[in-house]
């Protein structure tokens, strides 16, 4: 069933669908005229009662004699006397002297008129159904019945399973086949939409499926999928952008380290000049691996596999030891770092991680800042920013929008120092912990910050209870 096209398999499942209707509609109507006619037949059987119990009370009159066709049609109607012993003592010619009564029926009808089915009578060879009603005659009681047979009921009843029997299924073939073609009408706009998704790719951007204009659920699924498109062309763009920067990037240093290589090979005709190639080679070489590492952190967040363990960190504590690792580099610049947090203020974060993102932010500043360098957490009601800023120029106005996307640097081209991706790894860590990240341009200076979910007191305090105990 799987395998049949969504067409035929709506068809099928509205041709179910009709057949049970359909079905259930006719039991319906055959059920509710059987009951009709019964009511009829019934209803008829009291009148003819009420007539015949007027003639059997008149001194003389007889059921035998009776000729009266809308009392007792011949062939069709019959009628009987019967006493309390059983005995018949008036009938209809067809019936003769056998009663049609049982003695439970017998005594039943004494007491209250009661209908009964016999599948035939004497004289009439077709079901039949009678009433038996209590009569006065002479001051005697008596049971009177009065009976038809149900031919017009049967032949009425069968007419009409006859005509559903051909109605019915004529109906279920036509709805099948409108159900068919309305299948296909509706499934039209999802199979332009295959036809387009089939001849798109990635070599041709910009394309989009055909949306129809219909108001229901295949716009918004067009609409969907377009907007899924552009997510993908975007992440394609990215990801070609992202390999053809790492490439770029990647080829400087090993160019570097290849030419100092080959001249330690071809010139290094004292131990200095040696050494001076091989410190120039190591230092491409470090900077080799830190961009691979670096690549690797970024390609890591994009799967979802950044690795992070937890831990409530002091902020004061961590804060200082950034800028204690940073002093030496300060101080061979001729510059200083300062460094201020709020006693008490702890996050929830991975110490290495976020000592790497500060680091990061506190390097941007070294090397691209000037003057003193302020490192600071300003705590708000539910998070905290740790701030680094500078009193250098600070961003250019149109470097601000993309200060943290990869491979983005101030510069006017590549030559710049820096692989341009400190600060998108700043970000990469900050949205690991459910952080964000910021940039702005001060008087003077760059102030570059990232904002942490800031933990409450309470749960500082209970973590330390736990830890003593």
């Amino acid at each position: 069933m799987r395998s049949l096209p969504i067409r035929i398999r709506v068809a099928g499942a509205f041709a179910l669908a009709m057949t049970i209707v359909l079905v259930a509609a006719s039991s319906f109507v055959y059920a509710s005229l059987a009951a009709h006619l019964t009511t009829a037949f019934d209803h008829d059987l009291r009148l003819r009662a009420e007539d015949l119990r007027a003639l059997v009370r008149q001194p003389g009159e007889s059921l035998r004699a009776t000729t009266d066709a809308r009392l007792i049609e011949s062939g069709e109607a019959y009628a009987q006397l019967v006493d309390p012993r059983g005995h018949v003592v008036d009938a209809t010619r067809s019936l003769g002297a056998a009663s049609l009564l049982r003695p439970v029926e017998l005594r039943q009808a004494l007491r209250e008129p009661t209908f009964v089915n016999r599948a035939t009578v004497p004289g009439l060879d077709e079901p039949s159904r009678f009433l038996a009603t209590r009569v006065e005659r002479g001051g005697k009681p008596f049971v009177l019945v009065v009976g038809a047979t149900r031919a017009d009921r049967t032949e009425t009843l069968s007419s009409l399973r006859d005509g559903l029997l051909v109605a019915v299924p004529l109906a279920l073939l036509l709805a099948t086949i409108a159900g068919y073609l309305l299948a296909g009408v509706a499934m039209r706009p999802v199979e332009t939409m295959r036809r387009r998704a089939a001849s798109i790719s990635a070599d041709a951007p910009g394309e989009r499926l055909p949306v129809p204009r219909t108001g229901d659920e295949l716009e918004r699924l067009g609409e969907t999928l377009n907007a899924m498109l552009a997510r993908l062309e975007a992440a394609v763009e990215r990801e070609r952008g992202f390999v053809a920067d790492a490439g770029h990037e990647l080829r400087t240093p090993l160019a570097l380290l290849r030419t100092e290589l080959e001249l330690a090979l071809r010139h290094g005709a004292t131990v200095d000049e040696l050494r001076e190639s091989i410190r120039a080679a190591s230092g491409e070489a470090e900077r080799l691996v830190q961009l691979a590492e670096d690549l690797l952190l970024i390609a890591r967040s994009d799967k979802g596999e950044l690795p992070l363990r937890l831990e409530l960190i002091e902020l004061d504590a961590l804060i200082v030891s950034v800028a204690t690792r940073f002093e030496w580099r300060f101080a061979d610049a001729g510059r200083r770092i300062v460094h201020s947090a709020p006693p008490g203020a702890f996050v929830r974060a991975d110490r290495i991680r976020l000592e790497q993102a500060l680091g990061n932010l506190v390097d941007n500043a070294l090397r691209h800042g000037a003057g003193t360098v302020r490192v600071e957490a300003v705590q708000e009601a539910k998070t905290i920013s740790l701030h680094v800023a500078d009193e250098g120029p600070g961003f250019p106005p149109e470097f601000l929008p993309h200060a943290f996307e990869r491979f983005s640097r101030a510069g006017p081209d590549r030559s710049t120092a820096g692989s341009g991706l400190g600060l998108a790894i700043v970000e990469t860590i900050a949205s690991a912990h459910g952080g964000t990240v910021g940039a702005a341009t001060g008087a003077p200076g760059a102030d570059a910050w990232i904002t942490l979910p800031l933990v409450a007191r309470s749960e500082t305090s209970a973590s330390v209870l736990v830890s003593d105990g």
